[in-house]
């Protein structure tokens, strides 16, 4: 940590080690992902996260004690991110990152597994290419929302 910033935290505007918000690479994934069946709705820069692409998945997806479930995408013109998914269920949540930045806890690529994103995360290497990362990400709440069904 540098700074002060806290690059494990999604809502630090600074998680990307003091690169600007690379608002044209967070455009094109909310081009991306805008009109996607799996998400009622995707907002670019919300109010209350200016620097993000915030994905709200359709309910449809998930049993009875999920109430809402979201990815928040941060990326920064230095090629860090920080993708978050949350769900919030009756009783609990379950949070999940994928980060890429300096750390002083771990490796530059990283995850803070579910169901509490734990700091430390685990060691991980994420693809170069973001659309690998964003697929990647995609992919793995894809299989956790299967999951719910299959047991």
């Amino acid at each position: 940590m540098t700074g002060g910033a806290d690059p494990d935290d999604p809502t630090d505007p600074t998680a990307g080690e003091g690169a600007p918000a690379d608002f044209d690479r967070l455009d094109t994934i909310a081009e991306r992902l805008d009109g996607d069946d799996r998400f009622e709705s995707v907002d670019s820069r919300p109010e209350f996260a200016p620097d993000r692409v915030t994905c709200s998945y359709d309910l449809g997806f998930y049993p009875e004690p999920v109430r809402s479930a979201r990815l928040e995408v941060a990326w920064f013109q230095n090629g860090d991110f920080s993708l978050h998914y949350h769900e919030d269920h009756d009783a609990s949540t379950f949070d999940h990152r994928w980060d890429r930045h300096p750390s002083d806890h771990n490796a530059r690529d990283h995850v803070h597994p579910g169901p509490d994103a734990p700091t430390p995360g685990e060691d991980t290497v994420h693809p170069t290419d973001w659309r690998d990362v964003l697929a990647s990400v995609l992919h793995e709440i894809q299989r956790r929302q299967r999951a719910f069904w299959t047991g």
